[in-house]
Order: C-alpha cells, then sequence, then structure tokens
C-alpha cells in the first residue's frame, strides 16, 4: 500500500497519530542530544579523576557542573542532592515518549474498532465503497499506529539505558571526588 493511501485510508484518525508521531520524534531527538556524552559524563573523564589527574570543570557538561559544585566546597548529601536533580533533569519528557508508546497502538485500535463497525450499517447491505473504506480505515490506522509504537519504543528503551549508565557515572564521580582534596 502506497504512504499516501494509507494516510487517506486512516481518515481523521491521522491527525492524533500525528501528533503522537511527532511527539515522539521530538523527545527522542532532543533526549538524544541531552544525552550525548559530551554533555554528560564519560568513561574517560572517569578513568582521568581515578588515575588522580585534576578534574576538568565545563560549564556545558554534566561533568564540569558537578566538579565546580564540588571544588566551591559542596560536599556529603548537598552534592549528592546536586546530582539526583541533575539526573531528574536528564529524564525530563520521557513520561511523553513513553505515553506515545502506549497511545499510538490504542489510537490504531480505536480506528480498527471504528472502520470494522462502519461495515455493519443499521440496515440492508453494505457496498463495495463502504467496505473498501471500513477495511481501509481498520487497517491503515492499525499499521499506522504499530509504525509510531515500534521505533518509540526502541528510543524509550535507549533513552532509560543512557541514564541508567549516566547515573552509574554520577555516582563513580561523587565517590572518586569525596575522596579527593580539593584544590
Amino acid at each position: 500500500m502506497q504512504t499516501l493511501s494509507l494516510i487517506d485510508a486512516a481518515g481523521v484518525f491521522i491527525w492524533p497519530l500525528g501528533l503522537c508521531s511527532a511527539v515522539a520524534a521530538f523527545v527522542a531527538i532532543e533526549r538524544a542530544l541531552a544525552l550525548a556524552s559530551s554533555k554528560t559524563i564519560t568513561a574517560t573523564q572517569l578513568a582521568d579523576l581515578r588515575q588522580g589527574l585534576e578534574p576538568q570543570a565545563s560549564a556545558h557538561s554534566l561533568y564540569g557542573r558537578l566538579v565546580t559544585l564540588w571544588s566551591k566546597g559542596m560536599a556529603g548529601p548537598s552534592l549528592r542532592a546536586h546530582a539526583d536533580a541533575e539526573l531528574v533533569s536528564l529524564q525530563r519528557g520521557l513520561f511523553l515518549l513513553d505515553s506515545a508508546v502506549a497511545i499510538a497502538p490504542l489510537l490504531g485500535l480505536l480506528g480498527t474498532v471504528t472502520g470494522l463497525a462502519s461495515l455493519f450499517p443499521s440496515l440492508g447491505q453494505a457496498d463495495a465503497s463502504r467496505l473498501a473504506g471500513g477495511f481501509g480505515l481498520a487497517l491503515s490506522t492499525t499499521a499506522i499506529g504499530l509504525a509510531i509504537a515500534i521505533p518509540s519504543q526502541l528510543a524509550s528503551q535507549w533513552i532509560a539505558r543512557r541514564v541508567e549508565v549516566t547515573a552509574a557515572r554520577i555516582q563513580l564521580l561523587l565517590e572518586s571526588l569525596a575522596d579527593r582534596p580539593r584544590p
């Protein structure tokens, strides 16, 4: 089935499905950029710190922000609270991506039910155009909903894993800084 005919067959359901797709794509791209290793904590930075090298602070990365707070005298629970706040900010918008994963197939199912329901008129036999439209709506909304949900789920899992890795690196950074004398 060609893309335009698939979209045409989806009828009014194409609008909420399109919104789900746009939200999922925006959040996935924005979070992927925010979780780039240059903006978080790299394994190299942790290795350098453990080898005794002086930590280099840059306000453009999570590593730099935490090192700056530490070098200004923050430690213990206060530094941990700032690290936790940074971690929460890395998870910003993920609920929207997870919502798109859940809602897109449900919208597809709603389109399927609506399309199939249109096949059963209150009186008489359905004509060929009504059958084609009903089946088209049923199949296209299901296909589009799944086409949105599957890559969105993959993006959600990848982003969640990046956040886990960053959380572990934050913990290692805080432990490494706790053992070091301040400059």
